[in-house]
């Protein structure tokens, strides 16, 4: 049996609002699995909630675009906007990929998740996509170097140095390969808080961030099909409540780190939500 001691993001379990907010998720994702059309359409469900997550992650990087014009486009290459919907896109379609390779090698992970954002991993345009983004192409997929600069829309607390984000992304891999007994939604919201606060690259951080915590829900079995898109629920919360709530993570305190986690329980809730509807439609063959 783990202890806090030794599992430290089980101990985060009992900060303030946590234990309400594990709950009340697991009661929302354990609905939408239960829905009717998910016995029968969950594909289809799985691809919207991609598509949606996507829209909704690349609204908080500064690309808030329709629905319908994400699902209506096919050339992301056109102006930064573009490049990052496209790459939001990109996270999306390759998080179901790197499941089995997470949970043994998140660095390899967060390294091809950078890659794949930047258009740099062997995709069909992916050098149209890096093209005048401002990536220098020695810098995607590694951490950053003294001297380089970090291009982040959203987030402007001081940046970590790189030898603190060295240190601090070798303890976070420990404590993924470690496993232990916190539940899915602590150790997601960790993971994403954590990356955010580092910004290890020099560009797409926070799409990176938040396909980070996809994985980790869909990885830990609590939203195994993919269907629960955090993303939406973090872009409908608005820049505002997300960057508060990140503050308080940033500031270390009981009250701030549980904080963010029960924002983020709350942003699964509203992703629950979106494809609770997109059931619905798909009932009523509305969709």
């Amino acid at each position: 049996m783990s202890t806090h001691a030794s599992d430290p993001l089980a101990a985060l379990g009992s900060l303030p609002g946590v234990a309400d907010a594990v709950d009340s998720v697991r009661k929302a994702v354990d609905r939408v699995y239960g829905h009717r059309v998910m016995r029968r359409r969950s594909n289809e469900i799985s691809s919207e909630a991609a598509l949606r997550g996507a829209r909704g992650s690349a609204a908080l990087s500064g690309a808030d675009w329709a629905l319908e014009e994400v699902r209506r486009r096919t050339d992301f290459s056109a102006d930064a906007e573009a490049r990052t919907v496209g790459a939001a896109l990109r996270l999306g379609a390759e998080a179901g990929q790197l499941l089995s390779i997470w949970r043994q090698s998140p660095m390899r992970v967060l390294a091809r998740l950078h890659l794949v954002a930047s258009g740099d991993a062997g995709i069909p345009g992916g050098s149209a996509a890096m093209a005048g983004s401002g990536t220098v192409g020695d810098s995607v997929g590694r951490p950053r170097l003294d001297g380089e600069t970090v291009d982040e829309p959203l987030v402007d607390a001081p940046l970590p140095s790189p030898s603190e984000v060295a240190g601090r992304l070798d303890g976070l891999a420990e404590l993924i390969v470690a496993g232990g007994e916190a539940p899915a939604l602590v150790t997601a919201a960790i993971v994403h808080g954590e990356l955010l606060a580092l910004r290890p690259f020099t560009s797409y951080n926070g799409l990176v961030a938040r396909a980070a915590e996809r994985i980790v829900l869909i990885g830990s079995g609590l939203d195994p099909k993919a269907i629960c898109p955090a993303e939406v629920g973090h872009a409908e919360q608005g820049s505002a409540a997300y960057l508060a709530a990140f503050e308080g993570y940033l500031s270390g305190t009981p009250e701030g780190v549980g904080g963010w986690i029960a924002h983020c329980g709350r942003s699964v809730e509203l992703g629950v939500r979106e494809s609770t509807a997109v059931c619905e439609a798909l009932q009523r063959g509305a969709a």
